[in-house]
């Protein structure tokens, strides 16, 4: 597959890709200072800072200020800050956050112009993400998939001849990639930290035709999940996967990324996003890696990957001036004329990060870049891919459901103990956050 169906899926109509909010463009009636936090690297931050002194150009009196944090505090940041004076104004989050600061009256409705602009110039799916109940509360940015990542040098070593395409080819391929005396595992799964430890799972659980919630309502009980914590528990068993190989945290550190880079794992399940850390530990070496969909199970009707999006969201209780201004410099950051060649300033940013843009006419304007044989298999599953389910309580439910998935991974539960245990909390999170 080329990226060209994906650009069709994307784009719809060339008119409604390059269409885009106006900035005002005005003077405003005082000096309005805008507060951006993000969890984003002091590189990135810096090239952030530069979009903004741009846009200062044509916006006289308005100063976009902004500041970073660890990633494991930006929620709490946020929650705590939020309104108060000298809080922040936008603020980057990862969307599965969105329904509880919603709820909470935590982020602004978009305006008018501005929710129009999303839902017309990103895909479905996306924006919805970026909506509750119907009502758009902020802009998407980067767009995350996962596929299945594996070194070629150690399949090539194993007889191994192309990536496995079902279940039953993954574990083989694992099992032939295991060498205990080498201290090679097959397959590398995470631990330690909740979206790594479920988002593998849930792509595999999604290519073996279920899902993790239905209509608000866990799944964790059915036949599909049921086999795919078999399908880990069997993996652990046999020694193709070792869980103290398996420490990670969201900052691409730990032995899980070290083992894959070292050549002492043979595959993966991991985000596009992890481009950019391979690429620093591996060196040359990083030619080795190659990407393929997610192995499809025995209940499935093909590879899907788990998608998650991040967006920028609007304190609502910020002053009316700061709330203009911030979706003012929205619109205009995440807008076709803010970058270079057609692409919005945003996506330079998410580029400059070897992060998949998700504005379709992003997508049209980094065709090329995205046609790299790494990021082109990341490209290729986004047509198929299920969106991770935004609940109330779906940071709850995804911390409760990694300690189950971790407890197969050491031994500690079964693949029916976890399953049964991981649907009744899940009913149980659900259920208390939707009243």
């Amino acid at each position: 597959m080329t990226i060209r169906p994906l650009m069709g899926l994307f784009l719809g109509s060339a008119m409604a890709a390059f269409t885009s909010v106006a900035s005002l463009n005005v003077a405003w009636a005082e000096d309005v200072t805008v507060s951006f936090l993000t969890h984003w690297p002091p590189e990135t931050v810096a090239k952030l800072e530069a979009a903004a002194a741009t846009y200062a150009k044509d916006h006289p009196g308005v100063k976009v200020e902004v500041r970073a944090v660890p990633f494991g505090d930006l929620l709490t940041t946020l929650r705590s800050q939020a309104g108060q004076a000298g809080g922040p104004t936008i603020a980057g989050i990862y969307d599965l956050w969105l329904p509880e600061l919603a709820r909470d009256k935590l982020v602004n409705a978009a305006p008018e112009a501005n929710a129009a602009d999303v839902t017309t110039n990103w895909p479905k799916g996306v924006a919805t993400a970026a909506s509750v109940g119907g009502t758009v509360y902020g802009y998407p940015n980067e767009i995350d998939v996962y596929a299945l990542n594996y070194n070629k040098k150690l399949f090539e070593e194993a007889g191994i001849k192309e990536a496995p395409k079902t279940w039953d080819e993954f574990y083989a391929a694992a099992e032939k990639l295991t060498n205990k005396d080498k201290g090679q595992q097959g397959f590398g799964m995470i631990n330690s930290w909740a979206a790594g430890v479920v988002h593998p799972f849930a792509s595999l659980l999604a290519s073996n035709g279920g899902a993790l919630v239905v209509d608000g309502k866990p799944q964790l009980d059915s036949e599909n999940a049921k086999a795919t914590f078999e399908l880990y528990e069997k993996l652990i068993k046999s020694g193709a996967s070792v869980a103290t190989m398996g420490t990670a945290d969201a900052n691409t550190t730990g032995p899980f990324l070290d083992n894959f880079v070292s050549g002492k794992t043979g595959m993966i399940i991991m985000a596009n996003w992890w481009e950019s850390a391979l690429k620093a530990g591996m060196g040359d070496r990083f030619a080795d890696v190659a990407t393929a969909p997610i192995p499809v199970g025995p209940k499935g009707d093909g590879p899907h990957s788990i998608s998650y999006s991040w967006m920028t969201v609007v304190s609502d209780g910020a002053s009316d001036a700061e709330k203009k201004a911030a979706w003012d410099f929205l619109g205009w950051f995440n807008g076709p004329t803010s970058g270079e060649n057609g692409a919005s300033a945003m996506g330079d940013l998410l580029q400059s990060m070897g992060i998949l843009p998700s504005r379709t006419s992003d997508v049209a304007a980094f065709a090329e870049r995205l046609k790299t044989p790494f990021l082109a298999g990341y490209v290729d599953v986004l047509s198929e891919a299920r969106p991770f389910p935004t609940v109330l309580g779906g940071q709850e439910f995804t911390e409760s459901l990694q300690s189950h998935i971790e407890a197969v991974q050491f031994g500690k539960e079964t693949a029916a103990e976890a399953a049964a245990a991981a649907q009744a909390d899940a009913a149980a999170i659900l259920e208390k956050a939707a009243q």
